[in-house]
């Protein structure tokens, strides 16, 4: 960092120390000594200095004015808060790991208020430069406060884009999750210039499917195929729970095609229909949503049939939530959830986009398409 310094100044000068290049722009004017605190415990430099440095508008990217921690310091305070460490607990553990005082509490809590400002401005950001293929919308139901009844909902958007990246698109307060809260939330992201997604992938919320058909009606659809056994094991003894579940596996696991999985599908359905029909009607209600995925490349499909993505975060988010206990207001409440979600989002695994890969899902952006159930894919149609 030291050598950084030396070199920063150096670039600004157009000359080394003591050499001597064309009409000089300023002179050195000694050392100020500084304490940064960083991840590796405080750090004594030797800030250089320069005559009329603010007149001539130089000013240290590397350790300016006024900084006293580095962003590296920084970050590992917010991650520890987002981990479920209180603010009394992130000043301990630093104060413990560096043998002595490196933040204070009223420190911790000033970076992590500067959150707020980064997911504001994530709110405000442009949605046009992602081109995206699939879309995950669920919701997630937090107890914001000790005495709520019943739980806040939290409308959570996330998608795969072309390239194979995965970017979470938007988060908002939806406390029914009902149809007007959903269209609002769509609303929302397609006005910052969100294009419409290949496939929609949810839960069986009929709030969520009645806005998304309304602000994304060429989008194809995938029920969570995760949700819906879910639905349909409630409904039966448990003694049948690990044999159809196995079925019903198997038969999307084999499937070459969306046809090839519906008849499956329709198999088992025959074989529990007289005993279970309550059962067996979640799955024909929703059963061409069940195998949209199979339309899709064969590398993406296991990924792409359930909304366990962004159930996965969720585990994180009500672990935080329920530390916090009780938050001042709705911004503060969702600026956390935003982060928690955040964190994990910079690591996602992406998704493999292979030359044939992308040309399947250009091809079935082309094609005519349609969610009517009963209503056989082009990909059928050409097999037939």
């Amino acid at each position: 960092m030291q050598q950084a310094l030396e070199e920063e100044l150096t670039e600004f000068f157009g000359r080394g120390r003591y050499e001597r290049r064309g009409e000089p722009v300023s002179y050195r004017n000694g050392y100020e000594s500084v304490t940064v605190k960083t991840t590796s415990g405080p750090l004594a430099l030797e800030r250089p200095r320069l005559r009329n440095a603010s007149a001539l508008g130089f000013a240290s990217e590397v350790v300016g004015k006024g900084v006293v921690r580095t962003h590296a310091l920084e970050a590992l305070v917010i991650v520890s808060f987002l981990r479920g460490l209180s603010v009394r607990d992130v000043e301990a553990a630093l104060e413990e790991a560096f043998e002595g005082p490196v933040v204070s509490k009223s420190t911790v809590s000033r970076i992590c208020a500067d959150t707020r400002e980064r997911y504001r401005a994530w709110c405000r950001r442009r949605l046009d430069e992602h081109d995206l293929v699939y879309c995950f919308l669920d919701a997630i139901y937090l107890k914001l406060r000790p005495d709520d009844t019943p739980a806040e909902g939290v409308l959570v958007a996330s998608g795969v884009t072309l390239e194979g990246r995965k970017v979470l698109l938007g988060l908002q307060l939806g406390s029914r999750e009902s149809y007007e809260d959903w269209l609002d939330f769509g609303r929302d992201l397609i006005g910052r210039g969100l294009r419409s997604p290949a496939l929609l992938i949810a839960d069986g919320a009929p709030g969520l499917w009645k806005a998304a058909r309304e602000l994304w009606p060429a989008a194809l659809e995938q029920r969570c195929t995760v949700h819906a056994l879910r639905n349909v094991t409630k409904k039966l003894p448990e003694r049948l729970h690990r044999e159809l579940k196995a079925r019903y596996w198997r038969i999307l696991d084999e499937a070459g095609s969306a046809a090839e999985a519906r008849t499956g599908l329709l198999a088992l359905v025959a074989d529990y229909r007289s005993a279970y029909p309550s059962a067996m009607a979640v799955i024909e209600r929703d059963l061409d949503a069940l195998v949209c995925h199979l339309r899709f490349p064969s590398e993406h499909r296991k990924r792409i049939r359930s909304t366990n993505p962004l159930e996965r975060s969720f585990v994180e988010v009500r672990r935080r939530t329920k530390v916090i206990g009780r938050f001042p207001g709705e911004t503060s409440a969702l600026c956390l959830i935003w982060a928690v979600l955040e964190l994990p989002s910079r690591g996602w695994r992406g998704v493999l986009m292979s030359p044939r890969a992308v040309a399947e899902i250009e091809r079935l952006r082309r094609s005519p398409t349609t969610n009517e159930p009963n209503t056989p894919s082009t990909e059928e149609v050409i097999a037939a």
